[in-house]
C-alpha cells in the first residue's frame, strides 16, 4: 500500500476513534503525524515536527489570551454597550453589522485569520449578553471575512491573481471578488434565518423588548451572565448611561486597537503581537489580570495544532498531489472540474486555504489549457470552494471561533460548528461548481 493511500485511510481511522473514545483528535493526529510520517514515508522528526503549525498556536494563545483579559476587566462589556448604542439597540443589526465589518477589513488587505482574532471575542461578547445564537453572530464573523477575502488587494485575491497570471491564463479581478462575496453573502442570510436572526427582528431594541424570563437565562455553565451583566447593560443602554470607562478598560482597549493597527496597517503578526498586548496589560494590573493563562483554550489548541500537523504531513508526502492527479485522470473536464472543487474543499477545511489555492490553480492549468471550461468562472469556483470552507473548526478562522465561543459550552459548539462545516464542504463546491462552472460549459 503506498504511503499516501496509507495517511488518507489513518486520518479516516482518527476521526472514527475520536468519535467513538474521549480522546482528543489533536493528540491522535500527532500520533499519526509521527507513525505515518516516520514509518510509511520515511520524514525524519524534523520535518514532521517541522509541519507544526507554530504560527497558528501562537494566534490562538494570544488572542484568547489577550480577550481574557479583556474579558476580566469589563472591556468586552463595555465594547457591548458602544456597539448597541451604535445600532440603536436593534438587535437584528448586530449580525449584518458584524458581517459587513468583517467582509470590509478582509477586502481592504487583511488576512482573514487576524480579523477573525480580532472580531470574534468581540462578537461572542454580544451574543452571550443579549441571546444571540453563538452560532449566528460565529458565522457572520466567518463569511463575512470570506466575503471580502479576493478583492484586488486582499491576500487570497493577491495570490490567486498572481498564480493565474504566471500560468498564463486569463483573469477577472470583479468575477473572483464578486463571486466569493455573494456565495458568503448567500450563507450569511440562510445563518440568519436558521440560527433565530427572525426572533431578533421580532424582539426589535433592546429597549422596546419584552424582559426575557428569568428561566430563560443562560446558566454558568453556558457561558451566560445569568441576567447579571447583559441585563446591566440593557438597562445601561436604555437608560442612556454613560460609556465611561475605568483607568484599565481604557488600556485594555486602548491595546486592543494598537493590535488591529499593528496587523492591518503594519502587517505584523497578530499572534506575538496579541501576545505582547496581553503581557503588557497583565504587567500593569497583576491582581486583575490573575487566571487568565487558565482562560486559554488549551483542549482547543492540541485539536487545531495537532490536525493541522497532520495534514502538513499529508503535503510534504507528496497526498494533496496523489489525489489530485488521480481526479484530473479521469478526462471528462466538467466531473474533473466538479473533484477538483471538492479536493479544494475538502482539503482546505483541514489546511492553509492559501497553500492549496496555491496548489490546486497550477493543478487545473491542463484542465483549462484544453478550451472546454471557462478559465475564469473554473478559477473563481476553485476560489470559492477553497475559501467558503473556512468556517471549519479546524481551520484558522473556524479555530478562533471555537476557542472564543461565549453563550455556550465550547465543545457543543465545537460539534454544532463541525457540522455546519461538513455541510458546507458537501454543498458549497457543488454550489460553485453548478452556478459558475455549468452555465459557461453548456454556453
Amino acid at each position: 500500500m503506498s504511503a499516501e493511500l496509507l495517511s488518507i485511510l489513518a486520518l479516516i481511522a482518527m476521526f472514527v476513534v475520536a468519535t467513538i473514545f474521549p480522546v482528543n483528535l489533536g493528540a491522535l493526529a500527532l500520533v499519526g503525524a509521527f507513525l505515518v510520517g516516520t514509518l510509511a514515508a520515511g520524514m525524519s522528526t524534523d520535518d514532521i515536527l517541522g509541519a507544526f503549525p507554530g504560527s497558528l498556536f501562537v494566534i490562538l494563545v494570544g488572542v484568547t489570551l489577550l480577550f481574557a483579559i479583556a474579558t476580566n476587566n469589563g472591556t468586552v462589556d463595555w465594547l457591548v454597550r458602544a456597539a448597541v448604542h451604535l445600532v440603536r439597540g436593534r438587535l437584528a443589526a448586530i449580525p449584518p453589522v458584524v458581517f459587513v465589518i468583517s467582509a470590509l477589513l478582509t477586502a481592504v488587505g487583511a488576512p482573514a485569520p487576524a480579523v477573525a482574532a480580532i472580531l470574534a471575542p468581540i462578537a461572542f461578547g454580544f451574543a452571550a449578553d443579549y441571546r444571540i445564537h453563538p452560532m449566528l453572530i460565529g458565522l457572520m464573523v466567518a463569511h463575512g471575512t470570506q466575503a471580502g477575502a479576493f478583492s484586488p488587494i486582499s491576500v487570497l485575491g493577491g495570490i490567486v491573481n498572481g498564480v493565474t497570471r504566471d500560468s498564463n491564463l486569463p483573469s477577472d479581478n470583479l468575477v473572483l471578488f464578486l463571486s466569493s462575496f455573494a456565495f458568503n453573502a448567500a450563507a450569511a442570510v440562510a445563518v440568519f434565518f436558521v440560527f433565530g436572526g427572525l426572533g431578533l427582528v421580532r424582539r426589535g431594541a433592546i429597549g422596546s423588548a419584552a424582559p426575557d424570563p428569568v428561566d430563560e437565562e443562560p446558566g454558568p455553565s453556558e457561558g451566560g451572565t445569568g441576567g447579571g451583566v447583559g441585563t446591566a447593560v440593557a438597562r445601561d443602554t436604555v437608560t442612556g448611561g454613560s460609556l465611561r470607562l475605568t483607568a484599565h478598560q481604557a488600556l485594555t482597549l486602548t491595546g486592543i486597537v494598537a493590535l488591529c493597527l499593528a496587523v492591518l496597517v503594519f502587517k505584523l503578526d497578530v499572534g506575538l503581537t496579541a501576545v505582547t498586548v496581553a503581557v503588557v496589560l497583565s504587567l500593569t494590573s497583576p491582581k486583575t489580570n490573575k487566571g487568565a493563562v487558565e482562560k486559554v483554550a488549551w483542549p482547543t489548541v492540541l485539536l487545531i495544532c495537532g490536525v493541522v500537523t497532520y495534514v502538513g504531513v499529508l503535503q510534504e508526502i507528496g497526498t494533496v498531489d496523489y489525489v489530485g492527479s488521480a481526479v484530473a485522470a479521469i478526462g471528462i473536464p466538467l466531473l474533473v472540474a466538479l473533484l477538483i472543487c471538492y479536493v479544494g474543499g475538502v482539503v482546505s477545511a483541514f489546511a492553509s486555504t492559501v497553500g492549496i489555492l496555491g496548489a490546486l490553480v497550477p493543478l487545473a492549468v491542463p484542465l483549462l489549457s484544453q478550451g472546454t471550461l471557462g478559465p475564469i468562472a473554473m478559477i473563481a469556483a476553485l476560489s470559492v470552494s477553497s475559501a467558503i470552507v473556512d468556517v471549519s473548526p479546524f481551520s484558522t478562522t473556524g479555530a478562533l471561533l471555537v476557542a472564543n465561543v461565549r453563550g455556550m459550552p465550547r465543545d457543543d459548539f465545537y460539534r454544532r460548528l463541525l457540522a455546519y462545516g461538513g455541510v458546507i464542504v458537501l454543498v458549497g463546491p457543488l454550489a460553485a461548481w453548478a452556478v459558475l462552472v455549468v452555465p459557461g460549459w453548456l454556453g
